[in-house]
């Protein structure tokens, strides 16, 4: 086999893997392909970056000007405490910053995560400070930026997890973070 073609056949497997780790985008409405659990995480996925998945600890601007970035996971021990009970959880940083003209309703923000296609609970672990979003009712004013400390249930060994962030439950609008937890 030629060099030439050697590179090109690695190169294009390369990329058949990484499409598959984190998703591809469908036909239908840009969503993100899903594996055994079917359902569509990626379901209205926003446009940018081709609607492919994100990075950890990559910005993703919406429209309404709301500016949202997930650090990469940190695996942790839950608590005796913590619920649901989980061999491992992972947590992440949430930046949100209203770069819009209007006020933000933090109550909106809606997230979501599956771990190799099948959806994960979110952890409540008061004991590590995991409390979900504790200033829910907390309203963003257009300038400031908010950081939200989220953790979900994951398996033992190391997984692949996306996580599905939507700024309002009626907004169509999503964005899909992907990546080893």
């Amino acid at each position: 086999m030629a060099p030439a073609r050697t590179c090109k056949i690695m190169f294009t497997s390369g990329l058949l893997c990484l499409a598959v780790a984190c998703g591809v985008p469908s036909a239908k409405e840009g969503t993100a392909a899903l594996g055994a659990a079917g359902s569509p995480a990626g379901a209205g996925a926003s446009a940018s970056q081709a609607g492919n998945d994100l990075k950890f600890g990559a910005d993703h601007r919406f429209a309404s000007g709301v500016t949202i970035s997930v650090g990469s996971p940190k695996s942790f021990q839950p608590s005796l405490s913590a619920y649901p009970q989980s061999p491992r959880g992972a947590a992440f940083d949430v930046q949100l910053t209203n770069d819009g003209a209007t006020t933000y309703k933090l109550s909106g923000l809606t997230v979501t995560a599956t771990s190799d296609g099948t959806a994960v609970k979110q952890v409540v672990d008061t004991t590590q400070g995991f409390t979900g979003i504790a200033d829910a009712g907390k309203d963003v004013q257009p300038g400031r930026t908010v950081h939200v400390t989220l953790a979900f249930a994951v398996p033992q060994q190391q997984t692949q997890l996306r996580l599905q962030i939507r700024p309002s439950a009626t907004e169509a609008a999503a964005v899909t973070y992907c990546g080893p937890a």
